[in-house]
């Protein structure tokens, strides 16, 4: 079992080496060609250092003297051919180099662009640490082994070379050549397969330990909050023991198994020298070829180790590559279609949901998926503002995924104007559609950046007028460098309700014709939301041109809505305006009075206020839901 699992590690891995041959081919070519001259000039020195010391150094023991003219000839032969393997060596390095970090460069945007085309549902099933893991880690051990590939091709050419001039000088010495470099090799394997095992484990720990701390960094709120810093410490330290122990035993082999690669290249010059002399003494071969294939020996014992390096990196190459395969070979991913809507055109637009079905696939593959909506039929008509209110659980912030199209229905369809949104390109509906959604995304720079978004023609005026709508403008201005002000991680430089209203204004300067609000105000004071929510549904003030579908739970976003759409289990209960619904839908009239009655207690009062007391701005209006 092992055997084959060793075999089937060094089958694969030399695929994935064959791989980046075939997707660098010339960069790989000249860094294989400095290590064959490297290669070529380490058995020609050989042969040179023979010369200079049977033809020149012997000589001149046994007449007392040294001739200038050799001992300048050798000389020069020697710094030649030292320069030429400075040459072979750069190139093989800066080759080896530039082609693993291309590699390495290449395979990072692979999987991160594969991250952006897989749905949210996928997303949900993977931690958010392996992902890091599998583009940084994974794809740099993926490529590891590339750095000393082209020396280990050249260590194979400079042997294939080594043992061709061994028989040309000596049989006798040919063959001890033939046992020992088999004897390298054999060794090499052995490593191999033992290292396997070990470097896969510590590769899968590498992302077990980066899930862990980031999971403990991105909930520090919870950890601290709770009290379970030493828990979280312990939960981390117990697997970063696991993979300290993981590469001590990685160690712990290479400790084992390095001596004995450095020791069997002496071995055999040692069986040089023996063999040799009995082979000087019969007058088989001189002094010089003695010299020669001795020095030989010695200067291959560190080239052959790049074919050890090689072997002793592909466990560890393969286990990368199976991680970084599963990202790039996963499926789900939405592609777009090529219909354009008119990114010229300034009138609101018309979202419609008709028979829109969805649910959210299991995190174990041989489950049913979760229905979360069933038969969803309704229509924001263009300009007009619709709130969806229910209990949690009831699919408002999937209907809002839905209209952006962060997921696909399985069943039905979702339209923008009239056209599938399936079948909108992506910077379509981009330009048409905003999502705000429910927990804001504030990026560690500045505020005129988490705005603008580099998007082209979003000036300063354009940001300001977006923080004006969003009630923003007032704090951006009182912050130390205004729109330069850094915001810090995750905006944590800013309150809640900060973070939410520079969410909206981030939304807002781009112009949508839809904009998607899933509860974006939750953290904003009542007065604030509703001079936000005011001021979105007047154009002629200055909001935005825009149809508005939003989530709602307080009383004044529900009372300044057109239409609502009332949801229980992902079904459409009901639809209508907010006096209807409270007036003919018990289910929909205990929700909204516990939201009120929450908000009143929050704020101190005895009793909230009758929704009587509340004008409702449909009054007069048709509103065109489907019935």
């Amino acid at each position: 079992m092992t055997s084959r699992t060793s075999r089937d590690v060094l089958r694969r891995g030399l695929f994935v080496l064959g791989r980046a041959i075939r997707e660098q081919p010339r960069i790989f070519a000249v860094a294989v060609s400095g290590s064959v001259l490297f290669g070529g000039l380490v058995i020609a020195s050989a042969y040179v250092v023979g010369a200079v010391v049977g033809d020149v150094v012997v000589p001149a023991i046994a007449r007392g003297s040294v001739g200038v003219a050799a001992l300048a000839l050798a000389a020069g032969a020697l710094f030649g051919i030292s320069v030429l393997r400075v040459v072979g060596i750069f190139g093989r390095r800066l080759g080896a180099g530039y082609m693993q970090f291309r590699l390495q460069a290449a395979y990072r945007r692979q999987v991160t662009r594969r991250y952006l085309e897989l749905p949210l549902s996928w997303h949900q099933r993977n931690a958010t640490g392996t992902l890091l893991s599998n583009a940084n880690s994974d794809v740099e051990a993926a490529w590891y082994p590339i750095a000393p590939l082209p020396f280990a091709v050249g260590t194979v050419v400079m042997l294939v070379g080594a043992i061709a001039s061994l028989f040309v000088t000596d049989w006798a010495l040919a063959l001890v050549g033939l046992a020992v470099f088999p004897a390298l090799f054999a060794l090499n394997v052995v490593y191999s397969r033992r290292m396997a095992p070990r470097q896969a484990r510590a590769q899968r720990l590498r992302a077990e330990v980066s899930g862990i701390a980031h999971e403990s960094f991105d909930g520090a709120l919870v950890v601290k909050t709770m009290g379970r810093e030493a828990q979280e410490t312990a939960r981390f330290a117990a697997r970063a023991g696991e993979l300290r122990d993981a590469l001590i035993s990685v160690g712990r082999l290479r400790g084992v198994f390095d001596p004995m690669l450095e020791t069997l290249p002496s071995l055999g010059t040692l069986a040089v020298l023996v063999v040799g002399a009995i082979r000087l003494r019969q007058g088989a071969i001189g002094v010089t070829d003695l010299v020669s294939v001795a020095f030989l020996f010695t200067v291959l014992a560190f080239p052959v180790r790049a074919i050890g390096w090689v072997l002793a990196e592909l466990p560890r190459s393969v286990a990368g590559w199976d991680r970084v395969r599963r990202v790039l070979d996963a499926t789900g991913e939405m592609p777009y279609g090529d219909v354009t809507l008119d990114p010229a055109d300034p009138t609101p637009a018309t979202l419609a949901f008709a028979d829109v079905g969805f649910a959210y696939e299991p995190a174990e593959a041989h489950l049913p998926g979760a229905e979360v909506l069933g038969e969803v039929t309704f229509t924001v008509p263009a300009g007009r503002t619709v709130a969806l209110v229910g209990p949690t659980g009831s699919g408002k912030s999937t209907i809002a995924a839905l209209a952006v199209r962060l997921v696909d229905p399985h069943t039905g369809t979702v339209s923008l104007d009239g056209v599938d949104v399936r079948r909108l390109t992506a910077a379509s509906l981009a330009g048409t559609a905003a999502l705000v959604a429910q927990v804001p995304f504030v990026f560690d720079d500045t505020v005129r950046a988490n705005i603008a978004l580099d998007r082209p023609g979003v000036t300063d005026d354009d940001v300001w007028a977006a923080l004006r709508l969003a009630e923003a403008d007032g704090f951006v201005a009182a912050l130390p460098e205004g729109l330069d002000t850094m915001v810090g991680e995750r905006g944590t430089s800013l309150s809640g309700g900060q973070r939410q209203r520079l969410t909206l204004a981030r939304a807002l300067a781009g112009r949508p014709r839809l904009l998607v609000l899933d509860d974006a105000t939750s953290a904003v004071d009542p007065r604030v939301e509703a001079a936000i929510l005011a001021g979105l549904r007047a154009p002629a003030a200055g909001g935005p041109a825009a149809s508005i579908l939003v989530v709602a739970y307080r009383r004044a976003t529900i009372a300044l809505a057109d239409a609502v759409i009332y949801l229980e289990q992902g079904r459409v209960i009901a639809r209508g305006t907010h006096a209807e619904l409270l007036a003919t839908v018990p289910g929909y009239a205990d929700l909204v009075t516990a939201y009120e009655q929450a908000e009143a207690e929050a704020d101190g009062e005895q009793q909230p206020r009758p929704y009587d007391e509340v004008a409702p701005l449909t009054s007069g209006l048709e509103v065109e839901v489907d019935r």
